[in-house]
């Protein structure tokens, strides 16, 4: 009996693999179209929503590199780029500035582009650290503000005004934690993103090396800039 028993599973699994191998085969194409898609950036770029509102930069001001208060209202009419570092950073804050450095050669010289890097170590990068690591990095277009201000204003503008993760955490190298991210800005005020493949943007892009990808974020950073740069909003 048990003979028989064996046989009949063997036969579902032998009818179920038949069955479901080339739904898995055109499901994992599928997604391989939809992978292609997120890199391509012919269509307009996404507005990010929340409860169904396009959601802008928050208010904010702070002092920059050369001891002048900047505020979002700065950089209406660019577009712009946002991240979080940390001057003394040991770890991805080199890898991200040295991509954000591309950014300012390839659109530096222009009026309608800026960059904004708001430290979230505020008590150690006052604008006169500010500015020597500004002067360290060579720093191209005179609108890459380096930004600092009170501790509680830059994390909640980090963790609540853009959602990227920061924190101070003395257990790790440099006591400062912090997501690689990079979020572009238009020139009204409004995160952009491209598209996923699925119908959502991917909000932010990555500011340090994926691995195993043909196509680094900081490449599809530059694509989308220049898409806003000459197409508008």
């Amino acid at each position: 009996m048990k003979k028989y028993s064996y046989i009949g599973i063997s036969f579902i699994v032998l009818i179920f693999g038949i069955w479901f191998f080339p739904k898995i085969m055109n499901r994992l194409e599928g997604d391989n179209i939809k992978y292609d898609t997120r890199l391509d950036n012919s269509k307009e770029l996404n507005f990010i929503k929340l409860n169904g509102d396009k959601k802008k930069v928050p208010d904010f001001v702070f002092q920059n590199q050369d001891n002048l208060f900047i505020s979002n209202e700065d950089f209406l009419g660019k577009v712009f780029v946002v991240e979080f570092f940390f001057t003394s950073c040991p770890s991805i804050c080199i890898e991200m500035n040295k991509n954000m450095k591309i950014l300012d050669k390839e659109f530096g010289n222009r009026e309608d582009f800026g960059i904004a890097s708001f430290t979230i170590d505020p008590e150690y990068d006052t604008p006169k650290v500010l500015k020597e690591y500004a002067e360290l990095v060579e720093v191209n277009s005179k609108n890459w503000h380096f930004l600092t201000g009170e501790v509680s204003d830059i994390y909640d503008l980090s963790n609540s005004g853009f959602n990227i993760f920061s924190s101070i955490n003395p257990n790790v190298a440099g006591g400062f934690e912090h997501q690689g991210f990079f979020a572009l800005i238009d020139q009204n005020g409004y995160i952009r993103s491209r598209d996923n493949g699925m119908g959502s943007p991917i909000v932010y892009y990555l500011g340090i090396e994926e691995k195993n990808s043909d196509r680094q974020g900081i490449d599809m950073l530059k694509e989308d800039i220049l898409k806003l740069l000459n197409d508008g909003v």
